[in-house]
């Protein structure tokens, strides 16, 4: 403390880690979460892509031969992991800023707009996804040995088609990652208080879960329109309308098909939100410990 009498600001710089403590614990939390849950993803795509049930979406990978199971994981790990960095860190990158200049925001409002903005910066990863839906479509399992196979001949038509899907992960990934992060904050509020480590991780697993289980069945259709536009290679481009009608057409004009594999989306979305959440809180806590 100075003569003064005021407290001397600590000018000392954080180390790296702490200044990017969002974006390692993001990536940290998808890491685990995605070498946890790829094979029922992998059902799951199955039955959003042919519209066919779980037991007949998991004889056909059980078929395939156990060298098939984690066949198109490293584009979501590269992709996950490096989104929820995005998405964690860029959160609060945003949310800081909109605080800064403007202080008069509702909280609510400053949130939501810094998750709207996260979720859009996200999408410029699209071509991780894109690449991953052609490695999981078995119809492709002869054209691509490998992801960077995959990369590598997807690249002969053309960078714009790496982006297929482009306007459906707009629409999923704005309003997703401000549902979350607000429902988020205001669950905690509810939560009784707990100094206990394993009581907080259940709460933060048990919070972030069902609101990931939630979000993800809301978005569930657009999920499966989006899956349609990119199982297309090398073709004419569609639109979510167009691919809508597609699918229409493929399923006998029922839009309750739109929610094959919604059950096992539930189940996954659940125990992979419930990890994320849990993970990214206790990484945050070694990063940036609470005084």
């Amino acid at each position: 403390m100075g003569s003064s009498g005021f407290t001397q600001p600590d000018l000392t710089p954080l180390p790296n880690t702490v200044k990017y403590a969002e974006f390692i614990c993001g990536w940290g939390a998808a890491f685990i979460n995605i070498t946890l849950t790829f094979p029922m993803n992998k059902v799951m795509f199955r039955q959003q892509l042919f519209g066919i049930s779980c037991v007949t979406a998991c004889k056909q990978i059980y078929a395939e031969g156990p060298q098939h199971l984690y066949r198109g994981l490293l584009p979501p790990l590269m992709q996950k992991s490096t989104s929820m960095a995005i998405m964690f860190g860029i959160y609060n990158r945003y949310h800081e800023l909109l605080v800064l200049h403007g202080p008069a925001l509702p909280t609510d409002v400053a949130k939501g707009t810094a998750a709207m903005l996260a979720g859009t910066t996200e999408a410029i990863l699209l071509p991780f996804e894109r690449i991953q839906t052609l490695m999981q479509d078995h119809t492709y399992h002869k054209r691509f040995q490998n992801t960077f196979e995959a990369f590598q001949k997807t690249r002969r038509y053309g960078l714009t088609e790496y982006y297929r899907g482009f306007t459906a992960i707009l629409m999923r990934n704005g309003p997703s990652s401000a549902l979350f992060f607000l429902g988020r904050d205001h669950v905690k509020k509810h939560l009784p208080k707990t100094d206990n480590f394993i009581e907080i991780a259940l709460q933060d697993f048990v919070s972030g879960a069902f609101l990931g289980a939630i979000i993800s069945t809301f978005v569930f259709p657009l999920n499966a329109i989006k899956t349609r536009m990119q199982s297309e290679y090398g073709t004419k481009f569609i639109g979510v309308v167009e691919s809508y009608r597609i699918l229409m057409s493929e399923r006998n004009n029922s839009p309750l098909s739109l929610m094959r594999g919604v059950h096992i989306n539930y189940m996954r979305s659940f125990l992979s939100w419930g990890i994320i959440n849990a993970s990214y809180e206790i990484l945050l806590s070694h990063f940036k410990p609470k005084s």
